[in-house]
Order: C-alpha cells, then structure tokens, then sequence
C-alpha cells in the first residue's frame, strides 16, 4: 500500500527529477520515509466525522426511536470533554460531528466502550459527486497500509447516478490500480471502504473499531450486581450492562479482620465499569459480624450456602432501596462447592427479587477472555482476602437441602442480622468521564 506513495515523495523531495546513484537513493529513502510517515499521520487526522453503526437497536420496531435516543445520549456522555459538535441520527446510523481539536485516540477508546455501539469508524463528509468521493476515498486509505480490501455503499439517496454495486466497483478499481491490493469481498479483508450516500452528501469511511453491541445502558432498567472483587463478577456485570441495564453495586467485606485493601480493589473494578455507564453507586457492607454468629450457631459443611443466603437477603433489600428490579452474580455451575445446581436453588430460595446469573454456562477461560477484554482481569487477580475465606469451614456442603438451611437459621435473628449489615453499610458514588 505504501509503496506508490513512497516513490511519489521520493520523486518530490529530490528536486532534480530522477536519482543517479543507489547512495544517493538510499540517503533519500530514509528522509522521504520520514516524510511520508509525517503525512500519514497529518492525513490521518483530517477526517471530522465518526459514523457509527447500530445492530439490536434497529430491530426494536416503534420503539426504536427511544432506544436510538437513549444510544445517542450515552454516545453525548461518553464524549463530553472531547468537544464533540453533535451526535446525530442519520438513516439508520448515526453521525459523530468532530471538532479540528477533538483527540482522535480517546474519541476512539471511549466509544468502543458504548454499549448498542456494533462499530464505527472515522468518516470523511463530502458533496455526492463522483469525484468528490474519489478524492475522499484517497484521503481515507492514505494512513492504512493493507494487502486486500474491499468497498462497500449504501446508496439511501437514489439521485446518485451510480448504483451501490457500479460504484463498488468502479472505486474498488481505483484502489486496486493504486495500491496493488487485491480484492475480497468477504469479512477477512484487512481494510473495508463504507461509501454511504444520503441526501446530496456522501460519507466515505474506513479503519472500522468495534464497539460492545447490545443495547443502550439504561433502556432495560436497573439492577444490583454483588461484586465480589474476583473475576467473574464484574464480567457478570459487564453482560448486564450490554443488555442495557444501570448496574449499581454492592460488595461484602469482611474488614477489619481482613485487609483493607480488599475493599480498595473491588472500588477500582467498579470504576473500571463505570466507564460503560458513566454513573454507578456501590454499597460496601460490613459482613464480619454476621459471619461471626453463623460460625458460632450453625453446622460447619453449611457456612459457606448460609453467607450466601444472607448476602442475597442483604443485597435485595439494597435493591430495593436502590429502585432495582433484579439481583446479578458472577456465578457459574459448579465452579466451586457453592455452585453446585443444588446449592445455587436452596441460596437463591432465600430472595425474593430475580436473580440473574449471565455467565451460569460459561467456563473459566471463556469468563477470563472477556475480563481480559473490559480491563478488569489485572485488578482481578491482584490477591486480596475476600469475606468468604474469612471462617472458612474445611468441608463445605455440595448438596444442601432447602430444609437443612431452614433449621439452621432457625437460631439467628435473620431480620436483625440483616438490620445490622444495612446500618454499617457504606455508599460511594461512581461517576465517568
């Protein structure tokens, strides 16, 4: 790709035609390398326009003009600071209007974390002529080096005298004659050209970035995700919020008998998910004491099955303080002794709020490629002592009964357990950018 343009700088920075020696040549490879190293990346910077594509929102029959609200709004809030002109509807996608100051790099990392956003890429906006749109095409390939390509147009206005497989056509020739790649219409293509052509106005754009999918963060209503501060939880989370739900938090720590530090890391995984949803609150709940007595009055193989069980009475009625409708965890079937399809019924027979549990059929590494992927692994698997290694019984029950649970709470003061977890709990509110 970059050879055409290399030869044309070494032509322009020699001012006397062609070079004599392969010394001489070699000298003014190096200084035109750099040249054109330095265009690329001016070159790179010219385009004012982001054009993002949604793909759930636009299923959503006469609901879809608040779900494309609701994505337009987040796609304001995730970009406020980078002085962004506006975000606009436009024939089925949507239109970022970029200002010559707006950083390209963190435009780009900010909207690959909004949620309903399939992809987008930087765009060039020109006059809906043929020539027009060959110079834009050249200027958008400039910074890509690529060994196939292929073009792709939707012609939404029918004025256009070329229909979207001519054009295809006819500029794919034009990149072909100029770069040497070859064609592929297929998804392996290193490099995709989107012409789309709307109301006497052509965009041109190429370097497609992903975005998340999904739907818009708060079109599906809120719910309460019980961040435990180890992998899963947060990419529980992570699901929700692609499924367009306000994530609030709530963690159960164990301080001061274990480390504060715990604490810490679980706030920092929050905010990295605040970056998906731009406010949050997490509840930090003191569970030490509630430990304590289940420890003192119940059936050592039961503990672990009993925490749980007061967590989720704890996080419900924090859900219900919160407006929330549901419960999320970061459990998986069978990943540890208190998952097994038996206990996972006798703790969730202790709520009375829906539980959710998106990562039930995933395995580990599936789990950690996506922790991997948000930014949270690293904080994740940083040690830390969580509450539920604190009075940790040697051999845990796999196969509790519901009726096994009841005459073991039957000692406690369950209502005044809870009470007293609720009075210590703590709030800290999350906000992003």
């Amino acid at each position: 790709m970059a050879l055409p343009y290399l030869l044309y700088y070494l032509w322009e920075t020699s001012g006397q035609g062609p070079l004599d020696t392969w010394a001489g040549l070699s000298a003014r490879a190096v200084l035109c390398y750099h040249v054109f190293m330095e265009r690329r990346v001016e070159q790179a910077r010219r385009f004012d326009h982001v054009l993002v594509h949604y793909g759930e929102v636009g299923l959503k029959g006469q609901n879809r003009p608040r779900f494309e609200k609701a994505l337009i709004d987040n796609i304001a809030r995730a970009l406020s600071g980078l002085h962004i002109k506006a975000v606009r509807k436009l024939y089925g996608r949507l239109l970022v209007d970029l200002a010559p100051e707006s950083p390209w790099e963190e435009v780009r990392d900010r909207l690959g974390r909004v949620c309903g956003v399939v992809n987008f890429s930087p765009a060039h906006r020109v006059e809906a002529t043929l020539e027009d749109i060959e110079a834009a095409v050249d200027e958008a390939i400039a910074p890509h080096t690529f060994e196939s390509f292929r073009v792709q147009t939707k012609r939404a206005d029918k004025t256009f005298p070329l229909k979207s497989p001519d054009l295809n056509a006819h500029i794919g020739t034009r990149i072909q004659a100029a770069t040497g790649a070859a064609v592929d219409l297929s998804d392996a293509a290193e490099l995709t050209v989107v012409i789309e052509i709307v109301s006497g106005t052509a965009l041109v754009a190429c370097g497609r970035q992903l975005g998340p999918g999904g739907l818009p963060v708060g079109i599906a209503g809120r719910v309460v995700c019980m961040l435990s501060g180890g992998i899963d939880s947060p990419v529980a989370a992570y699901y929700m919020l692609k499924r367009g739900c306000q994530v609030d938090f709530v963690h159960f720590h164990s301080y001061p008998y274990t480390d504060r530090a715990s604490v810490d890391k679980v706030v920092e995984i929050a905010r990295l998910l605040t970056r998906f949803q731009y406010r949050a609150t997490i509840a930090l709940v003191p569970f030490a004491e509630v430990q304590q007595r289940i420890v003192a009055e119940t059936p050592a193989p039961l503990r672990i099955i009993l925490y749980r069980r007061f967590m989720v009475r704890i996080a419900e009625a924090i859900t219900r303080q919160d407006g929330a409708s549901a419960l999320v965890t970061g459990e998986s079937l069978g990943q540890v002794s208190s998952q097994t399809l038996a206990n996972l019924s006798t703790i969730e027979a202790a709520a009375t709020t829906p539980i959710f549990r998106p990562l039930i059929g995933m395995d580990k590494q599936e789990i950690i490629s996506i922790a991997r992927a948000i930014g949270t692994y690293e904080v994740s698997i940083q040690p830390h002592d969580d509450c539920c290694s604190f009075l940790m019984p040697n051999r845990p029950a796999t196969r509790s009964t519901l009726e096994q649970l009841e005459a073991a709470e039957a000692p406690l003061d369950v209502d005044g357990l809870v009470s007293m977890a609720l009075e210590g709990a703590e709030t800290e509110k999350l906000v992003w950018p």
